[in-house]
């Protein structure tokens, strides 16, 4: 017999949280939870305000309408279903089913926030191999970034880092930040994520300065439209893979593996999901992507937990109990 249920968490965010111009005070998103056989698994769905195209409500309803046909023993529909919905159902399937395996990787790459000073030495003492952190770009102007990036490097011989532009930058800018970056520094960058509005930009970008690029929301955009395929997205030498935007395991690991046929580096990334599927990504990263250095910083991002704890965080945790149920099979009530 099957039986499931839909909880709606709400965490409070810490003050400084700050999505595309907009403050985050508050993550707000579903916990499901299947039962067969005597086993239990959760996966959490959260669209993420400004980056999911689907609302928080419209994930919960479709979610459930789902939750009342797998009951009846029904299969989850993945490829017609929103990216956070199809995500979060899959991540309790296949814990369900036990091929989630339980260890993850929790080394992931720091998000450098605040002052640089207080990040060196915290950088500077990890091992060669994770000394990696991501870095914000394109919020400031292109000398700023420029000038900050050659601070770490030159500060950390053997740091690599990661930049995230969001699209933020003209072709333009682009160049311009590229220019203040020391050339001798520049196979450190790992890659710059969307560093243009534009694709093509990016792609010229890459190839006019010798800096690797990222594709994020490109890769969200395309995995959507019929006959997709991963060859078809040429000039990134690294896809970064969020399942909350991107959609089920299914179509996750179908993108690794063809990522890895391609020489294109797969890397999974958070989309500020609570401790509890942020772990999850942890399990899946370690399993599928070990030669990769996951993208999971994002728990201090919290003012607290939800039921599972984040290995050496400090955050009270939120118990599910806590939570509101707001729906569960007939023979649960």
């Amino acid at each position: 017999m099957r039986q499931a249920k839909l909880i709606k968490y709400q965490l409070p965010m810490d003050s400084g949280v700050i999505l595309r111009d907009s403050k985050l005070t508050e993550r707000v998103g579903w916990i499901v939870e299947l039962t067969e056989q005597g086993k239990k698994a959760r996966g959490e769905i959260a669209p993420l305000v400004g980056f999911s195209k689907e609302t928080t409500e419209e994930a919960g309803i479709q979610a459930q309408a789902q939750l009342e046909l797998w009951v009846k023993g029904d299969a989850f529909n993945y490829d017609e279903l929103y990216p956070s919905v199809a995500s979060g159902l899959s991540f309790a399937e296949f814990e369900l089913s036990g091929e989630l395996p339980l260890e993850g990787n929790y080394d992931s790459a720091p998000l450098c926030t605040g002052d640089p000073d207080t990040m060196l030495p915290i950088l500077d003492a990890l091992p060669i191999e994770r000394k990696v952190t991501k870095i914000k770009v394109g919020l400031y102007e292109p000398i700023r970034d420029g000038m900050l990036v050659n601070l770490f490097l030159e500060s950390i011989p053997d740091l690599r880092l990661r930049l995230d532009a969001n699209r933020s930058w003209t072709l333009e800018k682009a160049k311009k930040f590229a220019s203040y970056v020391n050339p001798s520094y520049r196979q450190r960058i790992e890659f710059v994520e969307e560093p243009c509005k534009e694709p093509g930009q990016s792609f010229t970008f890459a190839i006019d300065t010798g800096i690797a690029i990222a594709w994020d929301e490109t890769l969200q955009s395309a995995v959507s439209t019929p006959d997709f395929e991963l060859g078809q997205l040429t000039g990134a030498k690294v896809i970064i893979i969020k399942p909350t935007l991107i959609g089920s395991l299914y179509r996750c690991l179908s993108l690794i593996e063809n990522a890895k046929r391609l020489g294109i580096t797969p890397v999974i990334s958070s989309s500020i999901e609570s401790s509890l599927g942020l772990n999850q990504l942890a399990r899946l990263a370690r399993w599928q992507t070990p030669a990769s250095v996951p993208g999971l910083d994002t728990i201090k991002l919290f003012a607290a937990q939800l039921e599972v704890k984040w290995p050496q965080c400090d955050l009270p945790v939120i118990s599910l109990d806590e939570q509101s149920v707001v729906w569960l099979s007939e023979t649960q009530q």
